[in-house]
C-alpha cells in the first residue's frame, strides 16, 4: 500500500482541531502538522483549502481538502474504518449524529455568552451553559462514554471543547465540577486516553488566550 499524505492545518488553542487530532490519533493515521496564524496572517495554502469559511481545521488527504470539524472527523471514519468511530446500529448512529449536532450549536456559542459578555448578560449565558451541560449529563447517564462503553464519535466531538472551560469558569464564577459532577468524571475519564491528553492544550494556556480575546473585543 502506497504511502498516504496527511496534512492538518492547525491552531493550537481551537477545540474543533482538536477533534481531528484525536480522531486521527484514535485511527492510528500519521499526518503532518501545520499550523495557522488564524488571527494574523492566514496561509495561502488554508485560503485556497477553505475559500468558503477560511477557517481551521482543514484536513488535506491526499491534497484534497476536507473541512469542518464534524464533517473532518466522519471522513475519517470512513476513510480509515478500523476501529469504528460511531456505533454499528443504524438507530445508535442516528443518536450519535443528533448529539454532535447538539454540541456544534450549542457549546461553543455558549461559552462565548460567557467570555464574551459581562454583567446581567454574562448571569444568562452561565445559567444557559449550565442547563447545556446537565442536558448532556443526562443522556451520558451513568455509562463511561456517550455511546456505551467505548470512547467514539459523541466524546471525539466534546471533549476538545473542554478545555475551554476553565475560562468559563474564571468569567462565570462557577465550576463545572460543582454543577455537573458525573459530566466532570466523564472528561477526566477521557483525559486518561493518550490520544486525548497529547492533542489538546493547557486549559490554562488557553484562558490566557481568551484573556486576550476579551481585550482585543474590548470587554472588561
Amino acid at each position: 500500500m502506497s504511502k498516504e499524505e496527511v496534512v492538518l492545518l492547525d491552531f493550537w488553542a481551537s477545540p474543533f482541531c482538536g477533534r481531528v487530532k484525536i480522531a486521527l490519533a484514535e485511527k492510528g493515521v500519521e499526518y503532518e502538522h501545520r499550523e495557522e496564524d488564524v488571527l494574523g496572517s492566514k496561509s495561502e495554502l488554508l485560503l485556497n483549502s477553505n475559500p468558503i469559511h477560511k477557517k481551521v481545521p482543514v484536513l488535506l488527504h491526499n491534497g484534497k481538502p476536507v473541512c469542518e470539524s464534524t464533517v473532518i472527523v466522519n471522513y475519517i471514519d470512513e476513510a480509515w474504518p478500523s476501529p469504528p468511530l460511531l456505533p454499528t446500529c443504524p438507530y445508535e448512529r442516528a443518536r450519535a449524529r443528533f448529539w454532535g449536532d447538539f454540541i456544534d450549536k450549542k457549546i461553543f456559542e455558549g461559552g462565548a455568552k460567557i467570555w464574551g459578555s459581562k454583567g446581567e448578560a454574562l448571569e444568562v449565558g452561565k445559567k444557559d451553559f449550565i442547563e447545556i451541560l446537565k442536558q448532556l449529563e443526562g443522556t451520558l447517564g451513568e455509562k463511561d462514554f456517550f455511546c456505551g462503553d467505548n470512547f467514539g464519535f459523541v466524546d471525539i466531538l466534546l471533549i476538545p471543547l473542554t478545555t475551554w472551560f476553565y475560562a468559563y469558569e474564571k468569567f462565570g464564577g462557577f465550576k463545572v465540577e460543582d454543577e455537573c459532577p458525573k459530566f466532570s468524571v466523564w472528561v477526566k475519564r477521557c483525559m486518561q486516553r493518550e490520544s486525548v491528553a497529547k492533542a489538546l492544550p493547557e486549559p490554562e494556556k488557553v484562558y490566557e488566550a481568551v484573556v486576550m480575546l476579551r481585550k482585543m473585543n474590548g470587554i472588561e
